[in-house]
């Protein structure tokens, strides 16, 4: 085989494992996804279950998916392009949508569907966003 045959090879052997990595590593986008997802069920619930008991539902179940999630996140074997700067953003927007959606609904709008659901919506944009992005780029 000549030099440029071999180079050849060699050139679709990395393309061949670029696209099993690519591949593989679209786990991230489904994640975003399913934490987007959490969060439409999540803020309504914590907005509008009021009290020590929807508390603890509210704490508990959001342990365990996160729990769940970063399990998943942990079995992965192969980590996509750009991943650590996409989940930390997508987690520090969210992080700083979750907390404000809390205190101005239960202090301004503490049975209000109309806000919980729009609450609800802004706290799943970040992570969808996200995926949504992952997903072109993959």
């Amino acid at each position: 085989m000549s030099e440029r045959g071999a180079a050849a090879a060699a050139l679709r052997g990395l393309a061949r494992i670029e696209a099993g990595a690519r591949r593989r590593g679209r786990w991230h986008v489904g994640y975003l996804w399913a934490f987007a997802a959490w969060q439409l069920a999540l803020v309504p619930a914590a907005l509008l279950w009021h009290g020590p008991t929807g508390a603890l539902v509210c704490g508990l179940s959001s342990a365990l998916v996160v729990t769940g999630l970063s399990v998943f996140a942990l079995r992965q074997p192969v980590v996509p392009r750009g991943y650590v700067r996409r989940h930390l953003t997508a987690v520090g927007v969210w992080a700083a949508c979750y907390p404000a959606a809390l205190a101005v609904g239960l202090a301004g709008f503490p049975d209000s569907v109309g806000f919980a659901a729009a609450a609800a919506l802004a706290c799943a944009l970040p992570p969808a966003a996200a995926a949504w992005r992952g997903a072109r780029a993959a």
